[in-house]
């Protein structure tokens, strides 16, 4: 009878695994893959003071199937932001990147900008960006690598021409810490973020909730979100294009995914 019930349970345990891997695949299958590991494809380039489309200098690159943010090309920086962004815009998602930070900073590089990068969320379009736009109006969720001895926490959160709320209360500083680890040297670094429309947003880093905000909306006294009010968008924002940064530090990322999820009864 204990064999019995043994074997019975064993195969309850076996159904459930089964289940599960199902379930995760299942799972797996659903997330949509941004970056192909070729080309450039479904993206679009804009760099301070060029126009859409230009890849000044050859910064965004493909290489043995790795998404590049490379300045070997580079002399110095001279204010030369860039962003490649996604053709599509996104409201409910979760977004997953894996990256690290390689090599030097360009010559003329601002110090806030070393090991600086970021997934910029809900972003303006692209083609609606001022020639000599610095930032395109979103919320950026940032990956930062440390300098090999201070701390710096990882995954935190600058609003340019935008504000957020966090426990019901209006932020309009600029950038605001997350609570995580510091990640120094050339390692391999996973960021996850929760986008809900405008409604909420959450970062994990390697797995570990790190930050939450809610309420994204424009701010109205910025002269780049002001000119989108103008022609009509309303200060909630609740969907927007995806960017990843130029911001003068070389990065790798080796994936870029993302998950649709439902929209917040």
């Amino acid at each position: 009878m204990k064999k019995l019930r043994f074997l019975a349970f064993l195969g309850a345990s076996l159904g459930t695994l089964m289940t599960c891997s199902r379930a995760l695949a299942q799972d797996a299958s659903e997330w949509i893959q941004l970056f192909n590991g070729r080309d450039l494809s479904n993206w679009q380039i804009k760099f301070t003071g060029y126009p859409l489309g230009e890849n000044f200098r050859n910064t965004f690159r493909v290489e043995d199937g790795v998404f590049k943010v490379s300045y070997d090309e580079w002399d110095n920086f001279d204010g030369q932001f860039g962003y490649i962004y996604t053709n599509e815009s996104f409201s409910n998602y979760r977004i997953r990147v894996e990256y690290r930070f390689v090599g030097e900073q360009v010559t003329g590089g601002p110090a806030w900008a070393f090991r600086n990068n970021g997934v910029m969320l809900h972003t303006q379009p692209p083609a609606s960006l001022a020639l000599n736009q610095s930032f395109p109006v979103s919320i950026e969720a940032q990956m930062l690598g440390g300098n090999g001895s201070d701390e710096r926490t990882n995954g935190n959160v600058c609003s340019p021409g935008t504000h957020i709320e966090m426990r019901g209360e209006l932020i309009t500083q600029h950038c605001n810490n997350a609570v995580s680890s510091t990640f120094h040297g050339d390692q391999w670094v996973t960021l996850e973020i929760e986008v809900r429309g405008a409604a909420s947003v959450k970062h994990w880093v390697n797995g570990e909730l790190v930050l939450e905000y809610q309420g994204i909306q424009l701010d109205p006294t910025d002269p780049d979100a002001q000119r989108l009010i103008a022609a009509g968008a309303p200060l909630a924002l609740s969907a927007g294009h995806i960017a990843i940064q130029a911001e003068t530090h070389p990065i790798e990322i080796r994936k870029i995914e993302l998950l649709p999820i439902a929209a917040a009864l």
